[in-house]
């Protein structure tokens, strides 16, 4: 339906809207990209982008909602094949990967608490070194969180996963 919307309405609907929705955003580069926005929604009135340019993008932009629609129903089908499974560690996949992250956080604190306790003298290094780490726990947490919710929402719905 998406996809059909916006084949119909197409490039300067999704100009303006887009920039509308980055205007309203506090940040310059999401201001700077409105602007542009609406320079090339200004050309489109003038003319200056022809009928036959907007068609062919309106196509283009088509068959990428089409694209991503297809992309969408793929991970949906294997969410819904996760979900129905009768394979034991595809439904235990949610509580192991949690019951990992708690230990791998928890094995990583210990050790932290241990050299800030018992070798100070490391301490800056190791608290560096954990702050390297930042970014591939912040990933980790992320799944996990989603885990969480989408756990969450399964109980609220009565499915029993």
């Amino acid at each position: 339906m998406l996809e059909t919307l916006l084949g119909k309405l197409g490039l300067s609907v999704l100009t303006r809207t887009a920039a509308k929705a980055l205007g309203s955003i506090d940040n310059d580069i999401a201001k700077n990209a409105a602007k542009a926005l609406d320079k090339v929604e200004d050309q489109i009135a003038k003319g200056a982008i022809t009928i036959d340019q907007i068609r062919e993008a309106n196509r283009h932009i088509e068959a990428m909602s089409i694209q991503d629609s297809e992309i969408l129903k793929t991970i949906n089908a294997s969410l819904q094949a996760e979900a129905g499974s009768n394979d034991a560690y595809v439904r235990r996949m949610r509580p192991t990967f949690g019951y990992f992250m708690a230990m791998t956080w928890a094995a990583q604190m210990f050790a932290v608490a241990y050299i800030m306790v018992f070798e100070t003298e490391k301490a800056d290094v190791v608290i560096n070194a954990v702050e390297s780490l930042s970014s591939i726990w912040a990933v980790g947490l992320s799944v996990l969180g989603i885990y969480v919710y989408k756990r969450s929402s399964d109980k609220r719905y009565g499915l029993n996963i």
